[in-house]
């Protein structure tokens, strides 16, 4: 299992940047993916960017170029960098963590971290 802790959402206008940051309770050398999803109400939740072990990365099609994820292995930490924010980027972002383990997969989401891009 893992707890994960989400910070550094908050308001900013369109074009600003905000770094959001996911702290996990335990080492996430070993979690096989870390990524951020983000969810606005009534739709369902979808994915932002993923990050292997190995350190590969995927982003969704609307958040390529502009946001970029990354891990800091040593303190157990998932960012998330957004930059040149449009007012469809609000939404509250989760952080995940998937286990993989005998062929099955576990996540754990941290509570959500609520970002608002004001036009």
């Amino acid at each position: 299992q893992v707890q994960l802790v989400e910070s550094g959402g908050g308001l900013v206008q369109a074009g600003d940047s905000l770094r959001l940051s996911c702290a996990a309770s335990r080492s996430i050398v070993s979690i096989n993916r870390m990524g951020w999803y983000r969810q606005v109400p009534g739709k369902r939740r979808d994915l932002v960017a993923t990050i292997i072990s190995g350190g590969s990365t995927n982003y969704a099609d609307s958040v390529k170029g502009r946001f970029t994820i990354s891990r800091d292995n040593a303190n157990n930490t998932v960012y998330l960098q957004m930059n040149s924010l449009k007012s469809e980027d609000t939404a509250v972002y989760y952080c995940n963590a998937r286990i993989t383990r005998r062929w099955s997969n576990y996540d754990y989401w941290g509570q959500g971290t609520q970002v608002t891009v004001s036009s």
